[in-house]
């Protein structure tokens, strides 16, 4: 029986060898779904460990995008154990970089971390014309829509591409992240949550499902 807690700390401590080698002996033994869905919430805790040690600055930008990369590994031996599973999806996001930023690191760890709770997303990549966000949300009618920023002119693209989805009647969830996000900037946007780390910004997803 795999120890998941032994595959968290792995995961937090970017033991790449260590995580691969217990997934693959894992992988192994037959594994049912459920166990494999518990790896995969081992990993995320992994990853949750990871996003503290980086808000407290023991971790940098690379070790995140390293965690990242980690994760879409762990997940890839996992995946034939979990089959297509699409009755297991939780709901769709729509996700990209808001208009003028070019920046993916974060965007592409919750797309990572997303997929692993279950969600379908839609990544439409960086620099995202708002006029681009509003047609792919009207073809996917997603329930939630993620945008991510870093800089600081990000603000206005986000409220920009907010209030063009609600003149245009879309009705889903919205999320921003990055570092320039806060309580105040999120009113300002009108985004219904915001989130500075990976794990907690699915977690709230995970709410809203």
């Amino acid at each position: 029986m795999l120890d998941f807690k032994v595959l968290t700390q792995a995961l937090g401590d970017l033991e790449e060898d260590q995580v691969m080698e217990i997934l693959n002996d894992f992988a192994t033994t037959n594994p049912s779904k459920v166990e494999a869905l518990e790896a995969v919430a081992a990993c995320q805790a992994g990853m949750a460990i990871v996003g503290d040690l980086f808000e407290t600055g023991e971790y940098f930008v690379g070790d995140l995008i390293y965690a990242g990369e980690l994760l879409t590994q762990a997940i890839d031996v996992l995946k034939p154990v979990l089959g297509s599973g699409a009755a297991e999806i939780k709901g769709t996001i729509l996700l990209g970089t808001v208009h003028g930023d070019l920046h993916d690191i974060g965007k592409n760890i919750f797309r990572s971390m997303s997929e692993a709770a279950g969600f379908r997303v839609e990544d439409i990549g960086i620099d995202v014309a708002v006029e681009e966000f509003v047609a792919k949300a009207k073809e996917l009618n997603p329930q939630i829509i993620g945008m991510s920023g870093v800089l600081t002119l990000a603000i206005d693209s986000m409220k920009e591409t907010v209030e063009s989805l609600k003149a245009a009647g879309v009705e889903a969830k919205i999320i921003i992240g990055g570092n320039p996000t806060t309580k105040e900037t999120c009113e300002l946007v009108g985004a219904d949550a915001f989130t500075t780390n990976a794990a907690e910004g699915v977690k709230i997803c995970q709410g809203w499902v």
